[in-house]
C-alpha cells in the first residue's frame, strides 16, 4: 500500500507530506476557541485538523471519574467533571465539522469509545485516528475498521509485537492505513525521537509512514522525519501554550506552525526526484570549468602523439580526460597548435 487517500488528497511517498494539526482538546471546551484553531490552521496551510472524541461513562470506571483532579490545569474537582468539560457537545461537533468543510479542510478525530466511533462515523469524518492509547484495544480498533474508512494510527508506548497484532486487525478487515511513528510523552526532549524508526515500519509494514511529535523544542525533529521519509507529520497546536489545559505545553502555536509548514514545503522543493543528471543551470559551470584534453605543444600532421605532448585544462568542451590513453599512438591527420583542446574526430585518427 503506498497511498492512502483521506478526503481529497492521498498520503504517500509520491505525495507532498500530510500535514494534520492536532487541536485535541485544545479549545478547552469551547466552540469558539475551536473555530479560531480551525481557522489559524487554514491559514498556516494544513491539510487537516484533528480532535479527540470521548464518551466519559463508556471510557472510565467510576473509581477513575471519582478521583480527585487537583492539577494547576485542572477543569474540575474529578477526573470526569475536569474530562467532561473539556468536551464539545454533540451540536457543537457539527457545527464545527461544516465550519471546517466550508474552510476547506479536512477533519476527523480520534474516538477513545465505542459511542464515539459511531457518532464521528455518522458525522461524516473521511477517516478514523487510532491513538497510542489503544494500540492493545484491539476491539475498538476491530470496531473502528469495520466502518469501512481508512485509519491513522499512532504507535507510541507499545512493543513492536503489540503494533504487529494492531495491524494485522486492521490488514484482516481490509482498511486503508497510515502508521504514524510517535513518542508518547507531552512534551519529550529530542534526543527521544528515535527517527530512525520510520524507515524501519515502512519496510516492516509496507504502508505510509508519518510521524506524531510532542517534542519540546521548535519543528528540527519534525523537519527531520519529513526528510526521513515521514509522509504525514501531526502536531498539536494551540492558540496560546500557557493557556489551562493538559496539552498545550507540548503544541505549536499559530506562529510555529506556519514556520514549520513553510519550511517542510520547501525542504519537499529541495528533496527532487532522486533522478541523476545535469541541470540545465549547470551547463554553462559544466563548459568552463570541466576539463579536457589539450596539447602541451604544437603538434605537427603526421607526427606520433606523446604521452608529454598531452595534458588537462579547462574548458569542458572536449574530449573527456578519459581518453587521454587512447589518443597515444595515433598519427596526427592535422596541426594541432600549443595548449590547444585537441579535435574529437582526434579518437578515430
Amino acid at each position: 500500500m503506498k497511498e492512502v487517500k483521506i478526503g481529497s488528497k492521498y498520503v504517500g511517498n509520491d505525495h507532498p507530506c500530510y500535514i494534520v494539526v492536532e487541536i485535541g482538546n485544545n479549545h478547552n471546551g469551547e466552540l469558539e476557541i475551536a473555530k479560531k484553531l480551525v481557522e489559524a490552521a487554514v491559514e498556516c496551510g494544513a491539510d487537516a485538523v484533528k480532535f479527540q472524541k470521548r464518551d466519559i461513562n463508556s471510557l472510565m470506571t467510576k473509581e477513575l471519574r471519582n478521583r480527585p483532579y487537583l492539577k494547576y490545569d485542572s477543569f474540575g474537582p474529578t477526573y470526569e467533571e475536569h474530562r467532561k468539560k473539556l468536551e464539545l457537545p454533540e451540536e457543537d461537533w457539527r457545527r464545527l465539522f461544516n465550519f471546517a468543510k466550508k474552510l476547506g479542510i479536512d477533519f476527523y478525530a480520534a474516538p477513545f469509545d465505542f459511542k464515539s466511533v459511531d457518532f464521528l462515523d455518522e458525522l461524516g469524518v473521511p477517516c478514523f485516528k487510532i491513538t497510542s492509547f489503544d494500540i492493545t484495544n484491539l476491539p475498538l480498533i476491530d470496531y473502528i475498521c469495520k466502518k469501512g474508512k481508512p485509519v491513522v494510527i499512532s504507535s507510541g508506548m507499545c512493543t513492536l509485537e503489540e503494533l504487529d497484532e494492531a495491524m494485522e486487525t486492521i490488514r484482516r478487515n481490509g482498511n486503508d492505513v497510515v502508521l504514524l511513528h510517535c513518542i508518547s510523552a507531552y512534551p519529550f526532549d529530542n534526543p527521544l525521537a528515535n527517527l530512525r524508526m520510520i524507515p524501519k515500519l515502512k519496510e516492516r509494514y509496507d504502508v505510509p509512514v508519518g510521524y506524531s511529535g510532542h517534542e519540546k523544542s521548535g519543528f528540527a525533529v519534525s523537519l527531520g522525519a519529513r526528510l526521513i521519509g515521514a509522509c504525514m507529520i501531526e502536531r498539536h497546536f494551540t492558540l496560546d501554550r500557557t493557556m489551562r489545559g493538559p496539552d498545550h505545553a507540548a503544541s505549536l502555536e499559530p506562529k510555529g506552525l506556519s514556520e514549520l509548514i513553510f519550511n517542510i514545503r520547501k525542504l519537499e522543493e529541495a528533496l527532487g526526484d532522486g533522478e541523476k543528471k545535469i541541470l540545465d543551470i549547470e551547463m554553462s559551470i559544466r563548459k568552463k570549468m570541466a576539463k579536457s584534453i589539450v596539447s602541451t605543444r604544437y603538434i605537427r600532421v603526421g607526427e606520433v602523439i606523446k604521452k608529454e605532448d598531452l595534458t588537462v585544462k579547462c574548458p569542458g568542451t572536449g574530449l573527456k580526460p578519459k581518453y587521454i590513453d587512447t589518443l597515444i599512438g595515433k598519427i596526427a591527420k592535422q596541426d594541432i597548435p600549443e595548449d590547444t583542446i585537441v579535435p574529437v574526430e582526434a579518437l578515430n585518427w
